[in-house]
């Protein structure tokens, strides 16, 4: 979606209503009718809880080339390294929540990617290095440690599945490096996707003021727990439009759960099916009353869903009793539920609803993955090729559907890359034969047919190429 920014900044949220005959616990929602009650004061709750948001620096050295041919081998050969090539610091600044005494901080992934140094500002000024306990990508979140040897203010997760839209909200951060900040607002939707190009859609969507800055904060209900780690926002001028984006604290619960158990990954329940959205056209075709769900339309054979009876052209409505908006929000709940679970799959077909079970369990490594790099005089000469599985194909974020040999990884300079390689190709055949293993793509690679015809498949499109 254009438009969508992340940032990082330190979130915190929290709401104190407090006064005579006042109720505005999350589970007690009345809407202000008095003078008195329009001016009660979120500075009782803010005093309570921001000292366990943290401002988060990071640095990382970056080489910057002097030359726009500088390591390249072919350039080099002939002309050397006329100049070496210089490197510079880049900073970053965000925020993130203290969750735990122990000095566990949990912030956005895209604060801290890449950084050699990291640390943390805790609100009484002091700095502190860290280590990472737990990084993911996709889901944008961090697990980083203090080294305090003290216990330090945390702020309670809360449950983000009781928020409703419409609930009060703040957030905490440090908006464009001027200081810890707080703003005030509301949720303003939900299972909101689509949001940033990672594989995650399943955000809380909020109007307080977010801004550059404000990544790895806390979003807080009126109870003062965490309930979401502020995001993105949606701005074309790099300012807070009042969209803003937070992932769940639900989610969050599940990823520091596998950092505490000691994790150097973090793993997510493998179906063994693809999804697409329904549309209102769909929704007509299978009698749906709602456009909504997970439409069934691919399941592996063998696999989770397989086993539990999953078929192509089902709508998956519901997990274990709670709707399923969009198949972005079928995969957040399997996260949520966690690995080794039962869940009930509410699933439509043909007009009737019945009920499935299955088992969440990671994803399989079906075949050795063999990865081997090929050398030589041929057109492969600098790429790894591995075999894909399921678990493979999870870690390199490709649909866990997809078999073959895939290029894991292509060296710099090497003739391979130079003709276009790039990890990720699956390499579908060489001069007519069906490459079915990396062994195979080794033997095939050692011969010398003169010419090379090769098929590989790249985001889906089959491309077909001839080397000489």
């Amino acid at each position: 979606m254009q438009g969508i920014v992340r940032y990082a900044a330190t979130t915190l949220l929290a709401l104190s209503l407090a006064g005579p005959g006042v109720a505005f616990a999350q589970d007690a929602k009345t809407v202000p009718q008095t003078q008195l009650e329009m001016q009660t004061s979120f500075a009782p709750l803010v005093k309570q809880t921001h000292g366990a948001v943290v401002n988060v620096y990071a640095e990382r050295i970056v080489q910057r080339r002097a030359s726009p041919f500088a390591g390249d081998p072919f350039f080099e050969q002939f002309f050397g390294q006329q100049m070496p090539n210089r490197t510079e610091k880049q900073s970053s600044l965000g925020s993130g929540v203290i969750v735990e005494e122990n000095g566990t901080v949990v912030t956005n992934n895209h604060v801290i990617e890449g950084a050699d140094d990291i640390k943390v500002a805790l609100a009484d000024g002091r700095e502190f290095p860290v280590k990472v306990v737990l990084k993911d990508e996709r889901l944008d979140l961090a697990v980083l440690r203090i080294d305090a040897h003290e216990k330090l203010p945390t702020l309670p997760i809360g449950n983000s599945d009781a928020i409703e839209v419409g609930d009060l909200v703040l957030a905490i951060g440090n908006p464009f490096g001027v200081g810890q900040t707080v703003t005030s607002g509301i949720v303003s939707a939900l299972a909101r996707n689509q949001v940033t190009e990672g594989d995650f859609g399943f955000f809380i969507q909020t109007d307080a003021a977010i801004n550059p800055g404000n990544s790895g904060g806390a979003l807080m209900n009126m109870k003062g727990e965490l309930i979401g780690i502020n995001s993105a926002i949606f701005s074309k001028g790099g300012g807070s439009n009042g969209v803003g984006f937070a992932i769940p604290a639900n989610l969050v619960k599940v990823f520091l759960g596998a950092a505490d158990r000691g994790a150097t990954s973090f793993e997510r329940p493998y179906v063994g099916a693809s999804f697409d959205p329904v549309t209102s056209d769909v929704a007509e075709a299978l009698g749906l009353d709602k456009v909504r769900g997970a439409l069934v339309v691919r399941v592996v054979d063998g696999g989770p869903a397989a086993k539990a009876g999953l078929k192509a052209g089902q709508v998956v409505t519901a997990v274990d009793g709670v709707p399923v908006e969009h198949p972005d929000a079928l995969g957040y709940r399997l996260t949520t539920a966690g690995l080794g679970k039962v869940v009930k799959l509410t699933v439509r077909e043909n007009g009737a609803e019945k009920q499935i079970s299955i088992t969440l369990a990671g994803a399989p490594e079906t075949t050795p993955r063999d990865e081997r790099l090929i050398e030589g005089r041929n057109p492969f000469a600098g790429v790894k090729v591995a075999n894909l599985s399921p678990k493979l194909a999870y870690e390199l974020q490709m649909p866990s559907e997809v078999m073959g040999v895939v290029i894991t990884d292509v060296v710099q300079g090497s003739p391979a890359a130079r003709l276009g390689f790039a990890p990720h190709d699956i390499i579908i055949s060489v001069n007519g034969v069906a490459v079915s293993s990396s062994a195979d793509m080794a033997k095939i690679a050692a011969g010398d047919p003169g010419f090379w015809r090769v098929e590989i498949e790249r985001d889906g499109q089959r491309i077909r190429q001839v080397f000489r």
